[in-house]
């Protein structure tokens, strides 16, 4: 389509007389397929896979809040899973911190980022910024540009998210501390469960630039109060970990290159598996990281 457009321009301005009149009737596709293009609106009613099926929600009742949807399937392959969506309450004066899981699939100078939270009863909640594909549908980084697939928020165990990534996808995942205040943790998560219900009511595009999902989480930042300057690695963020180390945002008593060999976590992962403590044996020793409730 993108090419027989610019054919139809080329031609028009090689053929109509005068010339100006050719450049300005080759213009009005040019105008008129983006307005259109921008115009297509997003939806909440398509045939999903089962993965994306229902939108989570939150519920703010003082101090704690409620999440229906949360997802914790069971999985037997990555295609072959019990479908268990749970509804849970949470804390949020118990929230200690936030963590980041760095998950490569294969190219190196691409990760997919997701961020958990701990509390101080125990719990772990993580959420993945996604597309939200229908079902016979597959992910593509060039269609990702191109109004192709709505945003979605999985709210998850991490058993569910992280389980499936090393267990069943063979990724290699890394997970990095945060290190900041827990009021800080806490208003990221209030600010993401806030876009949860948002999306919840009002669909809207996943782009592979402005609302993927590293650079979604740095909108959370700088609404919760922190962020920082653009940097090239938000975008070839499978170097998002060595921008957080230059900042001082992970642990730093230890060089770099020791610090990413110690973050992996993939075979913890895959040796924790279903176990109802996955949270903690897969944080158990990392750096930056205490135990439950010091």
């Amino acid at each position: 389509m993108a090419g027989g457009l610019a054919l139809v321009s080329i031609l028009q301005v090689a053929l109509v007389r005068p010339i100006l009149r050719g450049l300005g009737i080759a213009l009005l596709p040019v105008i008129a397929v983006p307005l259109w293009w921008t115009s297509i609106p997003p939806s909440q009613n398509r045939d999903w896979t089962p993965d994306v099926a229902r939108n989570p929600r939150a519920s703010f009742d003082g101090s704690h809040v409620t999440i229906q949807n949360v997802r914790n399937f069971k999985y037997r392959s990555e295609s072959d899973y019990d479908q268990r969506w749970e509804t849970r309450t949470y804390n949020l004066d118990l929230v200690r911190s936030a963590d980041l899981f760095l998950s490569f699939w294969g190219p190196t100078h691409i990760a997919h980022t997701i961020v958990s939270w701990e509390f101080g009863d125990g719990q772990y909640l993580a959420i993945s910024i996604e597309t939200r594909k229908e079902k016979g549908e597959s992910y593509s980084a060039l269609r990702g540009f191109f109004h192709q697939y709505e945003l979605y928020y999985v709210v998850a165990d991490e058993r569910d998210l992280i389980g499936l990534r090393t267990n069943y996808r063979g990724e290699q995942v890394y997970l990095y501390r945060i290190l900041s205040p827990a009021s800080l943790a806490r208003a990221l998560l209030i600010d993401y469960l806030i876009e949860v219900n948002r999306l919840s009511d009002q669909p809207q595009w996943y782009n592979a630039l402005t609302h993927n999902c590293t650079t979604t989480i740095r909108g959370h930042a700088q609404s919760a109060g922190a962020g920082g300057r653009l940097d090239w690695r938000l975008i070839a963020n499978g170097h998002l970990d060595q921008l957080l180390y230059e900042r001082g945002q992970i642990d730093t008593d230890i060089s770099f290159d020791d610090l990413r060999n110690r973050s992996n976590i993939t075979e913890r992962a895959k040796a924790a598996s279903d176990s109802p403590d996955f949270s903690a044996r897969v944080r158990q020793g990392l750096p930056g990281i205490t135990a439950p409730g010091r």
